[in-house]
């Protein structure tokens, strides 16, 4: 009874089989065993390191607190992180006129925890004018763009031009009396009025500043007869009564700019359509599928109610164009820029 129980009690395949062989097979059974324990600990860990995002998110914004990128990225990272499954962190490196934080994400691992708040200044205009430490086309991938910027065309009230065509009739039969400021040399703002007055004919003096805030007072002032600035340095001003404005750059007018018409159309340039874009950016080599998920999470958010609201609060159009609009836009602008550069002949010291 007692070698019928202990037999009953083995495994069919052992039946019969010598001792050592039995052995050898519990032990197989065994190994088997624990590695399929093994991996059944082990697939989730491995699914859970190739899901994306597993960490914190990082969106390099390559300025200051407060500025107009660092105010869009801030209203992006918040409504991306409600959808994306982990928050993203502002990272403010500033310096270079955007090309250090721009470097940054140029070099950082292509793994999609590292953004870029991109935008035009150090993307599409400064490598254009100096040599950058990076290749935007080559070091960086457009995941989309979000807004522009509008400019607006402004005076003192007290300029002798009561619109945008007397404007123009006055400043093109006075060439090199009138000058026109703008943040800096090089700067968008300096391009875009350069362009304007090249479509124009105009013929005007160049006084650069060191940011819009002196240049605009000066306008203000008369000191300088006009300049082409952002909505969200000029607006506040023209509200006041303290600046007149005759057009906004934007081909379409602006939402952010109430009753004030296209410079394309109130000065007689059709197709004239620049401002400052931002969008949002990765770098070159980061995974198609990492990309894309943060291409849709992107869409996401500018379907948003608040997003929009926000964006209209910095005075900031929503503009969103998909990734192969993006890098179509960028090649646009970027032809547009520097043929101005080249007309111009415009330097940096």
């Amino acid at each position: 009874m007692k070698d019928d129980t202990q037999r009953a009690r083995q495994p069919a395949s052992n039946l019969g089989a010598a001792p050592e062989v039995q052995a050898h097979n519990r032990r197989t059974m065994l190994t088997a065993a624990g590695a399929l324990g093994a991996w059944g600990l082990l697939a989730p860990a491995a699914q859970a390191q190739t899901a994306y995002p597993a960490r914190p998110i990082r969106m390099m914004v390559p300025w200051p607190p407060g500025q107009a990128t660092d105010q869009v990225a801030r209203v992006l990272a918040q409504e991306m992180s409600k959808s994306i499954g982990q928050p993203i962190v502002i990272d403010n490196r500033a310096g270079a006129g955007g090309a250090i934080g721009t470097d940054a994400v140029a070099k950082a691992a292509p793994d999609g925890y590292t953004l870029l708040a991109a935008s035009s200044g150090p993307v599409s205009i400064s490598p254009l004018l100096t040599k950058t430490p990076y290749d935007p086309e080559r070091d960086l991938l457009p995941i989309g763009m979000v807004g522009l910027s509008p400019y607006l065309l402004v005076t003192a009230p007290d300029f002798p031009a009561r619109d945008a065509r007397e404007f123009v009739a006055l400043v093109r039969a006075n060439p090199g009396k009138y000058s026109f400021a703008s943040s800096g040399t090089g700067a968008t703002a300096h391009l875009i009025t350069e362009s304007f007055n090249a479509a124009l004919g105009l013929q005007a003096v160049h006084v650069p500043y060191k940011g819009s805030v002196p240049a605009l007072t000066d306008v203000i002032g008369g000191q300088v007869a006009y300049c082409i600035e952002t909505a969200a340095s000029t607006m506040p001003l023209v509200r006041g009564g303290k600046l007149r404005a005759y057009g906004v750059s934007l081909e379409k007018g602006s939402s952010v700019t109430p009753g004030i018409p296209p410079l394309a159309s109130a000065a007689g340039i059709p197709g004239f359509d620049l401002g400052a874009w931002v969008g949002l950016m990765a770098p070159a080599a980061t995974p198609r599928s990492v990309v894309d998920k943060l291409a849709t999470e992107l869409e996401r958010a500018m379907q948003s109610a608040e997003l929009k609201q926000a964006f209209n609060g910095i005075s900031v159009e929503v503009d969103y164009r998909r990734s192969e609009d993006f890098n179509r836009y960028l090649r646009m602008i970027s032809g547009r820029f520097s043929e101005v550069i080249r007309k111009g002949n415009i330097k940096v010291d």
